[in-house]
């Protein structure tokens, strides 16, 4: 009987050894796991830009007069679209952790099963020195505990059955790996010389110069509107939705109020992740009601016009108290002078890069609108102009660099016609494209953070790119 033992006991030596050798090689293949980490998280900060990182585009050329015309476009969040490099990437980087997830679990299982093993050539020996021992005369009571010791060993059969098993997928799972190594170099071949991290560090070196290009150009001439990009669709036909323009870049609160008349709920939005799935808001109960959809959030207050009069409030959101309100002297409300489409749109508040604007008209500019600077901590007029353009012939409205915009109708076909500076006090028409998806739009306002416009179309709440027009000289220029 020693002889089977003995070969039992190879047969663990054995299978200790390959144990033994994949407990070892395991985690180096495990390992894989934490470049794919690392690539992960490049992925997320740099090369694959997320929508609310991204820029759209930045090009430049030279006038014959020597200056730099320069076109930005400064997309808002939820704007630009993976590269299919990166969804390959992502899914490779998906399939390699599957794999390692895989040798993790082998490594577990290979770790229990050798200590399992372990215990069973302890005990093998245990019984061949018994036998050696005892010279082939055994009682019949040292007989049945070697019986019943035996007996024990059965479960090591199962064991190394599944140690086969495991070799086999051992053996799958680095086809797999040499699979996905082949594609990865594939995709670096492509790529071009640089490496991962190489392309990581020039698109964050791009990406600031930008930024800083933007920061530089400042104000801009319209000349284009990206397409619609829908962030949700809430509430009911008429309505507005807006951030704080002057709110720093970690501050993503967004604000919501269905209605455009005797409303009073106020919903503040953690993050626009939070307005888009509807969860972590709280409500703000207005002291007095609100008339139309023309309200505007500055510096933490909201600003919007009260209801059945030409009274403008300050509400302080922190504080949940009005600041200060104030009438607009000859301003008309409650449907008299609104936009083409009604809805009590009288007054309309803006923020522009240059501050806190309010559109309205008098009896005395004969309905045509009015554009003034208000004081945000007063509420006082600070200087007006008169634009000539019929307010009801407007769809909607909104300033850029001190500029009002206004669209020829809040239906579809609608566009951007009509430009007033206030700057030069004139005027131009424009034929700015305006695609109208939904075909009724309610509230129109430019966001000098983002460098966007907030739109509600017929429920939907919608956020719109612009391009603008730069002209700037080359002198001190690196």
């Amino acid at each position: 009987m020693s002889v089977p033992l003995l070969k039992i006991g190879a047969v663990l030596s054995t299978m200790a050894m390959v144990t033994n050798w994949m407990s070892q090689t395991l985690p180096s293949l495990v390992g894989l796991n934490g470049t794919v980490s690392r690539a992960g998280a490049s992925e997320k900060i740099t090369l694959f830009q997320s929508p609310e990182e991204g820029w759209q585009l930045y090009t430049s050329a030279q006038a014959p007069d020597g200056k730099c015309i320069c076109t930005a476009v400064i997309p808002a969040q939820s704007t630009c679209s993976r590269d299919g490099r990166s969804r390959e990437l992502r899914q490779l980087m998906e399939k390699v952790q599957n794999v390692s997830q895989s040798m993790e679990v082998l490594e577990l299982r290979t770790y229990r099963d050798l200590q399992y093993v372990r215990g069973m050539e302890t005990l093998m020996r245990s019984l061949d020195a018994r036998l050696r021992a005892a010279d082939g005369s055994l009682s019949a009571k040292s007989f049945q505990e070697l019986k019943d010791r035996m007996t024990e060993l059965l479960p090591l059969s199962s064991v190394l059955e599944q140690y086969k098993a495991d070799t086999r997928t051992i053996v799958r799972l680095r086809e797999e790996v040499r699979n996905l190594s082949s594609s990865l170099a594939t995709i670096q071949e492509e790529m071009g010389a640089y490496g991962y991290e190489d392309l990581q560090q020039r698109v964050m070196a791009l990406e600031a110069r930008l930024h800083a290009c933007a920061q530089k150009l400042g104000c801009g001439k319209l000349t284009g509107v990206s397409n619609p990009i829908t962030i949700r669709a809430m509430g009911s036909r008429f309505g507005s939705w807006m951030t704080d323009t002057m709110a720093p870049s970690a501050d993503s609160r967004v604000w919501y109020m269905d209605g455009y008349y005797k409303g009073r709920r106020v919903l503040e939005f953690r993050t626009l992740g939070d307005f888009i799935k509807g969860q972590n808001f709280i409500q703000h109960l207005l002291p007095q009601p609100w008339a139309g959809t023309g309200h505007v959030v500055y510096n933490g207050s909201l600003f919007y016009n009260k209801y059945q009069s030409n009274v403008v409030v300050k509400y302080h959101f922190r504080s949940r108290s009005v600041m200060v309100q104030r009438s607009l002297p000859g301003a008309g409300y409650n449907n008299t002078f609104p936009y083409s489409w009604g809805g009590f749109s009288d007054m309309d508040f803006m923020v522009d890069e240059s501050g806190l604007w309010a559109v309205y008209t008098t009896n005395q500019n004969a309905g045509n609108i009015v554009v003034s600077r208000l004081d945000p901590h007063t509420l006082e007029v600070m200087r007006s102009w008169d634009t000539g353009y019929p307010k009801r012939s407007a769809g909607e409205a909104f300033m850029i660099c001190g500029v009002l915009y206004v669209t020829n109708s809040h239906l579809a076909g609608a566009k951007v016609y009509f430009a007033y500076f206030t700057n030069t006090s004139s005027y131009e028409y424009t034929d700015v494209p305006f695609h109208n998806q939904y075909s009724h739009i309610s509230m129109l306002d430019y966001n000098p953070r983002e460098r966007a416009l907030y739109t509600w179309n017929n429920g939907h709440q919608v956020l719109y790119n612009v391009t603008l027009f730069h002209v700037i000289s080359t002198a001190g220029d690196p």
